[in-house]
């Protein structure tokens, strides 16, 4: 069996860090060698968050080098293009289309990329969805890390009893309905 590897990108405040936990948990649980890296970078700020996840019967080593990954699961559309170049020639990017703007177009000192969902299609195998609508339909835009591992969840061979299990596990009593309601919205996504 081959190692798999995951990048999952996003913006500080997004919940990139709750979603590799929740990945991590369930490939753990799901019996296999899991490695997972956070690179925060600005992420009190705003800035780029990066988490690598790499699974398999045995993984040596978390880092995903330029053409490595497997999937990229990306909280929003400028990270994935920024992530792009680590993707495999036949890899996979989960998107949500939400454009946050980084400072520098706050600034108006660049303007926010066009096109980016089109280069995204052509280098990939693109699934574009936006988790913001479906988090705020499961009870909270804060959600929307929820989402994409419900899409991600759909595309594994893990049962979805595991994922719910250690959603269950994971999240706060508090907070569990909304993301119950968020991770079957993703996984139910067409």
């Amino acid at each position: 069996m081959s190692n798999t590897s995951i990048m999952i990108v996003g913006v500080g405040g997004q919940g990139t860090l709750l979603a590799s936990r929740i990945l991590g948990n369930t490939l753990i649980g799901a019996g296999y060698d899991v490695k997972v890296s956070e690179v925060h970078g600005m992420s009190q700020r705003g800035g780029s968050v990066t988490t690598y996840v790499r699974f398999g019967e045995k993984v040596w080593s978390p880092i995903i080098e330029k053409g490595g990954a497997d999937i990229i699961l990306s909280f929003e559309l400028l990270e994935a293009l920024r992530a792009l170049p680590y993707l495999k020639p036949d890899g996979q990017i989960i998107v949500n289309t939400q454009q946050i703007d980084p400072m520098p177009v706050i600034t108006g000192a660049a303007e926010y990329p066009q096109g980016i969902e089109q280069t995204l299609a052509q280098r990939s195998r693109l699934t574009a969805v936006d988790a913001l609508a479906l988090a705020r339909e499961a009870g909270s835009i804060k959600a929307v890390n929820v989402v994409l591992i419900g899409l991600l969840a759909s595309r594994t061979s893990i049962p979805r009893e595991q994922w719910e299990e250690t959603l269950r596990a994971t999240v706060p009593p508090k907070f569990l309905e909304i993301n119950q309601r968020a991770f079957a919205l993703g996984y139910e996504y067409q």
